[in-house]
């Protein structure tokens, strides 16, 4: 397998966002779909156990990995198709989201606004459905492209193929077959459209004082990030730890009679999602720490490594959270996060 980056023993600090200092056994990194069915023919990779990753801003690793961890450098943004009121690109899946974000509005080309600043690569930003503010990359994606790992057949999914849901798609789930993302395909609209239906965003944009533009939607995000969510620069975190549960229209109006001031959001089919960084703060969390592992101070939402935490360090403060929540408000949060080992 020449011809592509292979490592042993490889420290993955670089590669997960709590900055772990864990290790894989083996580290691939392929630069082109034939690198990569190379990999998955090879008799000895055929035989280890092994692992997909993007940059890592959703993991975490509670031991080394004793097997490959596998990461793509498919990079390159071409264009699809384009009309007088879209543009289709097609994106490899190493390429920084953010950075796309930034091409795109410097183009004029809109609809991902809302998901600026959001870490993390491409081809994971479709399999996790990432969102924020109002606004998911399911709107935009019009294909996914990705080799079966089983068959080693190439297959493009269409936006409904994707079976997406909130932080959820057919390629999170192995029971739909263990996919591996090369490329993803977005459709953009050549006409502004802000979306400021979230939360107080409408409000913090209007308060700029100027033409409320894409760009400016941008920056307002950027800055309500950074008021909110820790500096990976100084914490190392996965941001939003948790995912927003979703409960009943009947549990809600039970628990907003003991807390008239419980926040929601509608969520379809008579549901309500709950804010989890609520439901974390009022369990008294926020702030708080255990050893090595906090909860931001800032954002209940996001658990932090002060320093020199493990990975079984944030997955036990993530427990007892959990337990709280659920002793307190009887509401079973879920990790946003994938724990690995």
């Amino acid at each position: 397998m020449t011809g592509m980056r292979i490592e042993e023993h490889f420290p993955l600090e670089n590669y997960n966002t709590f900055r772990l200092p864990v290790k894989t056994r083996w580290f691939i990194e392929y630069d082109n779909e034939e690198e990569l069915l190379r990999i998955l023919h090879d008799e000895y990779f055929m035989e280890c156990a092994y692992m997909h990753i993007g940059g890592g801003s959703n993991l975490l690793f509670l031991n080394d990995y004793n097997g490959i961890i596998l990461h793509s450098a498919i990079k390159g943004v071409g264009m699809v198709e384009e009309t007088g009121a879209a543009v289709t690109l097609r994106i490899g899946a190493a390429e920084i989201w953010d950075e796309i974000v930034v091409l795109a509005l410097s183009r004029g080309w809109y609809g991902i606004e809302n998901l600026s600043g959001i870490p993390g690569e491409c081809g994971a930003a479709a399999i996790q459905n990432i969102g924020a503010y109002g606004v998911e990359i399911k709107d935009v994606v019009e294909a996914v492209e990705a080799y079966d790992r089983n068959s080693c057949e190439k297959h493009i999914f269409s936006n409904k193929d994707c079976l997406y849901s909130y932080r959820h798609s057919r390629f999170k789930d192995e029971s739909t077959g263990p996919y591996i993302v090369t490329h993803i395909r977005i459709r953009l609209s050549k006409t502004p459209s802000p979306a400021l239906g979230y939360g107080n965003l409408e409000e913090r944009v209007s308060a700029c004082g100027i033409e409320i533009t894409p760009s400016v939607v941008r920056e307002t995000i950027l800055t309500m990030r950074r008021e909110k969510l820790p500096d990976p620069a100084q914490y190392g975190n996965a941001g939003s730890f948790f995912m927003n549960p979703v409960i009943t229209m009947r549990h809600f109006e039970a628990l907003k009679a003991a807390y008239p001031g419980i926040p929601s959001f509608p969520a379809g089919d008579n549901g309500v999602k709950v804010p989890a960084g609520w439901l974390i703060e009022q369990c008294g969390f926020k702030g708080k720490s255990q050893g090595e592992a906090g909860v931001y101070h800032k954002q209940a939402l996001a658990l932090i490594n002060l320093g020199n935490a493990s990975g079984q360090d944030i997955a036990l403060l993530a427990e007892d959270i959990r337990s709280a929540v659920a002793g307190r408000f009887h509401i079973t949060l879920m990790p946003e996060v994938k724990y690995i080992g």
